[in-house]
């Protein structure tokens, strides 16, 4: 096998679907290694992150092949890898981790130090960490496999629940990490920021910690009515109402014991005319004001240090006017940066087989072509409800 197709950042709102090379048992600087497996990817998802590159509001370089969530079929295997054998069904945590460094050993594999020389943190197909090349593409090398992959207990019922699966990538542990560390638990009224898929995986999380109220916030309302079909309270931040009185009407209160941020830099103002502008700490700030005293906010929604389409200086450098003194006189907490997605997805992988969560429903999985890619890319952009998942080989579409 020497082909290889995957999906290219081409420019600010462009991808294409190009040939690339195969992959090998080697590093980005062309060291070859051999505790790495190569996978033919089975599934590999459009995630809001990958947006963010694409609408050219980061530093990444033309040519990046994108992808950071993949699901794939061991077929080769190097020769310091023990655990792993060819046909492997596995699931791909989109850390790069090394296993063997003390952020490693500690389960934050998201800040791993060894598999990016420019900062803590690597991922494939991602700009800034670390050169490993993405998976939205046929085929995909996973580095230190003994330790990076989760592989399924029985292939066949994987494949019969694979939509629900390919969310345990990214998708699933980063809404259930926002979740788990605001502190849901049972009984817990929450707000989460955002219905995109991320914000669904939040609430879904939320649910399945016990949450007694989950409302989700967003100013379109596609995906507002979408929550609302999948059973979640809703509050639309396009209308003048504000969030904690929207909060009041379904609560009886203006707030909330965890809130979680489900957007990022990208966000956008509140109501009727501040919804056409971007407002970067708009979010964190209507959290502090809509969560208790003593509160948790989880953030996994995205903040870069760089980005070039901010709307000010500041913002351009990842400085946002942030109420921190509310915060503060809060005493809230607050948790930030990369999910570490080994710490989570057995045990999710475990609640998906034994029907404790329906994720794929949750997020709208759609099962697209590798063609169909930067399409999906289009829809996604536009804010289209769905999650859409990759099926390079028609793997999926033979399965169902």
């Amino acid at each position: 096998m020497t082909s290889n197709r995957g999906v290219v950042y081409v420019g600010p709102g462009k991808v294409e679907v190009q040939s690339i090379p195969f992959p090998k048992l080697e590093n980005p600087f062309g060291k070859k290694i051999e505790h790495g497996v190569i996978l033919r990817v089975v599934s590999t998802n459009i995630c809001g992150s990958d947006q963010h590159m694409v609408r050219g509001r980061t530093t990444a370089p033309a040519g990046l092949v994108l992808g950071h969530e993949i699901t794939g079929e061991v077929i080769e295997v190097g020769r310091d890898v023990e655990t792993l054998k060819l046909g492997d069904l596995v699931s791909v945590p989109f850390n790069v981790a090394c296993g063997r460094c003390r952020t490693c050993k500690e389960q934050a594999t998201g800040v791993c130090l060894n598999v990016n020389p420019s900062r803590a943190g690597g991922a494939y197909g991602y700009v800034d960490m670390g050169g490993w090349i993405g998976g939205q593409a046929e085929y995909v090398m996973v580095p230190y496999a003994d330790f990076n992959l989760l592989a399924f207990p029985d292939r066949d019922r994987a494949m019969e629940k694979i939509r629900d699966l390919t969310c345990l990538s990214d998708i699933l542990p980063t809404g259930f990490h926002g979740a788990a560390s605001a502190g849901v638990g049972p009984g817990s009224t929450v707000y989460i920021a955002g219905a995109g898929p991320v914000g669904m995986a939040a609430a879904a999380s939320a649910r399945l910690l016990g949450a007694a109220v989950v409302i989700v916030g967003d100013v379109n309302p596609a995906r507002l009515e979408h929550a609302r079909k999948v059973g979640f309270e809703t509050v639309n931040l396009s209308l003048d109402a504000t969030l904690g009185e929207q909060i009041a009407q379904i609560l009886g209160t203006p707030e909330v014991d965890c809130a979680v941020d489900c957007v990022g830099f990208e966000a956008r103002g509140h109501g009727h005319d501040g919804v056409r502008f971007e407002a970067p700490a708009t979010v964190l700030n209507s959290l502090m004001e809509i969560t208790r005293a003593a509160g948790k906010i989880g953030i996994p929604g995205l903040y870069v240090t760089d980005d070039p389409g901010a709307v000010d200086d500041a913002a351009k450098r990842g400085a946002l006017s942030i109420r921190f003194g509310l915060g503060w006189a809060k005493s809230h907490s607050f948790f930030t940066g990369q999910t570490p997605v080994m710490k989570y997805n057995r045990a999710l992988m475990q609640a998906i087989l034994w029907d404790r969560i329906n994720i794929a429903e949750v997020v709208g999985v759609q099962v697209i072509t590798l063609d169909q890619a930067p399409n999906g890319y289009a829809q996604f952009d536009a804010g289209a409800p769905q999650k859409f998942v990759i099926d390079p080989h028609a793997l999926i579409r033979r399965a169902a």
